[in-house]
C-alpha cells in the first residue's frame, strides 16, 4: 500500500507534466490537477498568454471546467470543491486562494513557494490564516518535488519571453542548477 507521500508524489508528477506543456507553450510554467476519489478529475495549466488574460492561471482554468461539468458538480452547492484535493507546481497566488477557499477546497499540495504572490502563507495566508466569516479554511502543504517546480520557472524565466510588452534580451543568462533548502531566502 502506498504511503501519503508517495499518493502525493504521483499526483503531482501529473501536474508537472501540465507545467511542462506550459513551458512548451510559452507560458509560466504552472501546472494542475484536481483529484477526488483516487483520480483526476481536471487538470490544467497557465494560459494567460495565449489568451490575454491575466486571470487565467492553472487552478482557475481548472475550476471552470469542474463547474461546467455537470456530473463533476451535479447540483449547485455551496462548496463544490469539499471533496476535492488540488496538486500544483507552484504555491497558488493569493487570487487562486481565495477562490479555493470560497469553493470549499479540500486541501492543497504544491511544489515550490511563491515569495512574489503567494496566498497559502508565503505572502498571506488566505487559505487559513485569515479569517473569513463564511468560508472555512483549508490545509496548504508545500515541498512535493519542489526541486523540479523551482528548475521548470527557472527554465521559462531565462528564456526572452516574445509575449511581454517590451521583451527583455537574456542571451546572456546562463541557468543556475543550486537550490537552497525550504525556507532559504532566493530561488
Amino acid at each position: 500500500m502506498a504511503t501519503d507521500d508517495e499518493v502525493h508524489y504521483r499526483w503531482m508528477k501529473e501536474a508537472m507534466a501540465m507545467a511542462e506543456e506550459a513551458l512548451a507553450a510559452s507560458e509560466v510554467p504552472v501546472g494542475c490537477v484536481f483529484v477526488r476519489e483516487d483520480r483526476i478529475i481536471a487538470r490544467a495549466r497557465n494560459r494567460t498568454n495565449e489568451l490575454r488574460n491575466a486571470t487565467r492561471h492553472a487552478e482557475l482554468e481548472a475550476i471552470d471546467s469542474i463547474l461546467a461539468d455537470k456530473e463533476l458538480t451535479p447540483e449547485n452547492s455551496q462548496y463544490p470543491l469539499s471533496a476535492t484535493t488540488l496538486y500544483v507546481t507552484v504555491e497558488p497566488c493569493i487570487m487562486c486562494s481565495s477562490a479555493l477557499r470560497q469553493l470549499g477546497i479540500k486541501e492543497v499540495y504544491y511544489g515550490c513557494a511563491n515569495d512574489r504572490f503567494g496566498g497559502c502563507g508565503s505572502v498571506l495566508g488566505v487559505n487559513e490564516e485569515l479569517p473569513h466569516p463564511i468560508h472555512p479554511g483549508y490545509t496548504a502543504k508545500g515541498g512535493f518535488c519542489r526541486e523540479e517546480a523551482i528548475m521548470i520557472l527557472r527554465r521559462f524565466y531565462i528564456t526572452e519571453n516574445v509575449n511581454a510588452p517590451v521583451p527583455k534580451s537574456k542571451a546572456n543568462r546562463v541557468l543556475k542548477t543550486d537550490i537552497l533548502p525550504a525556507g532559504s531566502q532566493g530561488r
